[in-house]
């Protein structure tokens, strides 16, 4: 073997080495595809709020849905949907056939009376005839169950909080996403991005969480990682700032995770 080849053979024992260690956490970044007809019709459905519909062209809930792969006939449960902005769209994606269970938590025993419920602004939605398909599920986040077998579990801006919840173990949190979905079924994680190599330490403060931890954690429980999408990158977010800071807020560098429970595909 000549010194170019021996070079060659070097380079690829190590490239070998390093994708071996990477593992299951390497899966690539992937393009959207292009919205399915319901989708699209779900967005531009008018019963939305404006409020709501002002803030697609940062949010892209079309291209974010198509990623998750939501279609009609899927049983969706919504961790923290606050005040719904993607329950409505998941509401009219799934359709007659389908259902979203939003689960919020209860009130915190220490909670002002006259403090609304976390689930008020969602009950509303789901007391419409336009959302008839819509479950409020009311249980602390230690409790994480939906009244049926999912094909999707998505949560938007929250799986941060989730570190942030007392009694809350969110390695145990993911397990029980796990055991809610169907074989092949997904879950979606969408969150706010902290500095690489930050893991948690930004949660309580900056609302940001490093997207590594939540592969980390995920794959503890279970999950395969299908892939990651770069639909809401920043590159000009320096991650030092919280996201409710008005010259950032709404501009944030988020990541979009996609993970598997493994069994046949949905």
């Amino acid at each position: 073997m000549n010194h170019r080849d021996k070079l060659l053979a070097a380079s690829l024992f190590t490239a070998c080495c390093l994708a071996g260690s990477m593992g299951a956490s390497a899966a690539p970044m992937q393009a959207a595809p292009a919205p399915s007809a319901p989708i699209v019709a779900a967005v531009a459905d008018t019963a939305r709020p404006d409020a709501d519909r002002q803030r697609d062209a940062n949010r892209k809930p079309a291209e974010t849905l198509a990623f998750a792969g939501v279609k009609p006939g899927d049983s969706v449960g919504e961790l923290l949907p606050g005040g719904g902005y993607f329950t409505r769209i998941l509401s009219k994606v799934v359709g007659s056939k389908g259902h979203v269970y939003a689960l919020s938590a209860p009130p915190s025993a220490d909670a002002a009376p006259d403090k609304p419920a976390p689930a008020a602004r969602v009950q509303a939605i789901a007391a419409d005839p336009a959302y008839s398909n819509v479950v409020v599920v009311v249980t602390p986040l230690t409790k994480v169950a939906f009244p049926a077998p999912l094909d999707l579990v998505w949560t938007s801006q929250n799986y941060h909080d989730f570190h942030n919840i007392p009694g809350v173990d969110v390695t145990v949190l993911d397990k029980q996403v796990f055991d809610a979905l169907k074989p092949g079924g997904i879950y979606l994680v969408l969150d706010h991005a902290a500095e690489a190599g930050s893991a948690d330490r930004d949660t309580s403060t900056l609302h940001r969480i490093d997207p590594e931890t939540v592969k980390k954690e995920a794959l503890a429980a279970g999950f395969v990682f299908v892939g990651g999408s770069e639909l809401l990158h920043n590159g000009d977010d320096p991650h030092t700032a919280k996201v409710f800071d008005p010259l950032i807020r709404g501009k944030t560098d988020q990541f979009i995770l996609k993970f598997r429970k493994p069994g046949n595909a949905r």
